[in-house]
C-alpha cells in the first residue's frame, strides 16, 4: 500500500435503526491526530474548572441535567431508533437513571470529596488528612447497549470530581453520543471540557494512548484485556465493567408469583442485552414445574415489534448484527447438545435484528448457553437438587457481575448471598441496582476491575493524597533524629516496652 492510500480517510460509519433497517445518519471514522486533538482541547480546559469548587461545579452540572429533563422525549426517541429498544425501557432504564444519578452526586459530592481526617492513634501531635483531586483527563469508551445511561452517568461524576471528558462512543451507536454532546453544549458548560470522538476500534486505542489519564470502560472481557494492557503499558489507571453470566439461584420457598415476572424481565428487558441479565436459572427442584409453566404461559404473551410511533411492545430488537449471530450460535448448540426451547430459539422471520424471546430447559452446565455471556434474550434453565447445588453451579464461572437469589426468608437470602461469587448480589430483584447511584457498580473475576457510582466511585476518579500537618508548635529537633546514641537507643527500648509489652497501651 502506498503512503499515499495509507493517508486517505477511512470509510465513515453508517449508523441504521437495527428494527427497520432504516439509515439514521453517518459519523467520521476519526484518525489518531484527530484523537489527540481533542484530548489537548479538554486538557486546556480542565485546569480552570477544576480551580471551581466542587459546589459551584455542582451548581453548574444541574444545568446539564435540566436541559436532559427538557430533552427527554428526544433523547429516549433516538436511543430508541438507534439502538431498537423499546421508548419505554430507553426512558426508564437510561434517561431516568442518569437525571437521578447527575441530582444525587450534585447534592452530595461536596461533602464525599471533602477532605478525610485519617485519627492517628500514636502520632498525636500530628494530624492526617486525606484530599481527594481531580486526576486531569478521563477517557470513556461506552458500549453499544446502553449508549446514554453509561457514558453519560460516567461523565457527570468526572466533571463533578473536577476532571475533563472525553468520550469514545461504540460505532454501534454514536448518534446518541453526539446528542449528549448537543445537549451539554447547550447547557453553558466549557465546550472544550466535554469531547466527543467518533470510530472504530482504532479510535478508542488511540484515545488510550493519546496522554489520557485514566481509562473507563465497559465491554466485552476479551477486548477489556486488551484495554488493560495498553493502559498497563502507560501506567494509566483504568476502570472495566466487563462481561457477566449472572446466576438467579430459585429455592423452594420462593415465592414463585414474583419469581416468574422477575426471571422473565431479568432474561428478556433491552432484549437481553444487559451485562446483568438473569444469563442462567438454577431452580429448586420443589417449585421447577410451577415456576416454569407462568414462565412459559407469560412469555408467550410478551409482544416483540419495532417500537414505532406511539406502539409500545413489550421486546424491541437487538442491536448489532454480530451479537444476534451469537446468540443463534449459542442456542444451536445448545439445542444439538439435548436442550429444549420450549419458546422462540430462533431469529424472528423479516426485516430488524428481533429474536424471539426463548425459555431452554433440559440444559446441562457444560453447555455454552450456561457457561459463556449470551448478551440476548435467552433464558436457560436447571433444575436442582437444594441450595447447595444450586451454589455451587452458580459459581461455576470465570465471570462473576450480578447474581440473584430468590427466597422467601431474607435471613437465608443474606446468607446464601454471601456464597455467591459476583460483585452484586440481588434478593429477590433483578437488575435494578445500577438505578441506585449510591451503591457500586462493578464486577469480580473476569468481569472487570475497580467500581463506578458511589463515593467509592466518585473518588476513583481523583487522585487521593495524604496530607500530614503539625498540630502543634513542634521542637527544633525530634528524639529520633540525629545525631543517634547509646543514651537514645536505652529510652527508645524503654518506651517501646512501656508502649507494646504486656497488652499496655
Amino acid at each position: 500500500m502506498t503512503v499515499a492510500a495509507q493517508q486517505q480517510p477511512a470509510e465513515p460509519i453508517v449508523v441504521r435503526n437495527p428494527a427497520t433497517g432504516e439509515i439514521l445518519g453517518q459519523v467520521p471514522d476519526q484518525d489518531p491526530e484527530q484523537v489527540r486533538a481533542a484530548v489537548k482541547r479538554a486538557r486546556a480546559a480542565q485546569p480552570a474548572w477544576a480551580a471551581l469548587s466542587v459546589s459551584e461545579r455542582a451548581r453548574r452540572v444541574r444545568a446539564l441535567q435540566a436541559r436532559i429533563v427538557s430533552h427527554t422525549d428526544e433523547i429516549a426517541d433516538l436511543l430508541s431508533r438507534e439502538c431498537g429498544k423499546t421508548r419505554q425501557e430507553a426512558l426508564m432504564m437510561e434517561v431516568v437513571g442518569t437525571c437521578d444519578l447527575a441530582g444525587y452526586f450534585c447534592k452530595r459530592a461536596p461533602a464525599i470529596l471533602a477532605p478525610e481526617r485519617i485519627p492517628l492513634h500514636l502520632m498525636l501531635h500530628r494530624r492526617s488528612d486525606l484530599h481527594f483531586l481531580p486526576r486531569g483527563v478521563i477517557g470513556i469508551i461506552s458500549p453499544w447497549n446502553f449508549p446514554f445511561a453509561i457514558p453519560m452517568g460516567e461523565t457527570i461524576m468526572a466533571l463533578l470530581a473536577g476532571n475533563a471528558v472525553v468520550l469514545k462512543p461504540s460505532e454501534v451507536t454514536p448518534l446518541i453520543a453526539l446528542l449528549s454532546k448537543q445537549q451539554y453544549d447547550a447547557s453553558g458548560l466549557p465546550p472544550d471540557l466535554f469531547q466527543v470522538v467518533t470510530g472504530r476500534g482504532g479510535a478508542g486505542a488511540a484515545l488510550i494512548d493519546a496522554g489520557i489519564d485514566m481509562c473507563i470502560f465497559t465491554g466485552s472481557t476479551a477486548t477489556g484485556r486488551k484495554v488493560a494492557a495498553a493502559c498497563g503499558e502507560r501506567l494509566i489507571p483504568c476502570t472495566l465493567e466487563l462481561g457477566g453470566k449472572a446466576p438467579a439461584l430459585v429455592c423452594a420457598d420462593a415465592d414463585v408469583e414474583r419469581t416468574a415476572n422477575a426471571l422473565i424481565w431479568g432474561a428478556f428487558a433491552n432484549a437481553g442485552q444487559v451485562c446483568v441479565s438473569v444469563e442462567r436459572a438454577y431452580v429448586h427442584q420443589a417449585v421447577y414445574d410451577e415456576l416454569l409453566e407462568k414462565l412459559v404461559e407469560r412469555t408467550r404473551k410478551l409482544r416483540q415489534g419495532a417500537p414505532t410511533g406511539a406502539d409500545m411492545p413489550d421486546c424491541g430488537s437487538m442491536t448489532w448484527e454480530r451479537q444476534i449471530e451469537i446468540v443463534e450460535q449459542r442456542v444451536k448448540s445448545a439445542l444439538a447438545a439435548g436442550a429444549r426451547a420450549l419458546l422462540g430459539g430462533r431469529r424472528r422471520p423479516g426485516a430488524g435484528l428481533f429474536y424471539e424471546p426463548t425459555v431452554l430447559v433440559d440444559c446441562k452446565q457444560d453447555m455454552e448457553v450456561m457457561r459463556k455471556e449470551i448478551f440476548g434474550p435467552v433464558l436457560p434453565i436447571m433444575k436442582v437438587r437444594d441450595e447447595e447445588e444450586g451454589i455451587r453451579l452458580a459459581n461455576d464461572s470465570e465471570l462473576g457481575l450480578m447474581a440473584y437469589v430468590f427466597t422467601g426468608d431474607r435471613k437465608k437470602g443474606v446468607r446464601l448471598a454471601e456464597r455467591l461469587e459476583a460483585g452484586t448480589v440481588m434478593v429477590n430483584d433483578v437488575l435494578s441496582t445500577y438505578a441506585a447511584p449510591e451503591t457500586p457498580w462493578g464486577g469480580i473475576k473476569q468481569s472487570g476491575i475497580g467500581r463506578t457510582h458511589s463515593a467509592q466511585g466518585l473518588r476513583d476518579l481523583c487522585i487521593t493524597r495524604h496530607i500530614n500537618v503539625d498540630r502543634i508548635r513542634p521542637p527544633r529537633r525530634d528524639p529520633f533524629w540525629y545525631p543517634y546514641s547509646d543514651k537514645a537507643y536505652q529510652r527508645m527500648l524503654k518506651l517501646t516496652k512501656f508502649l507494646f509489652g504486656g497488652g499496655r497501651r
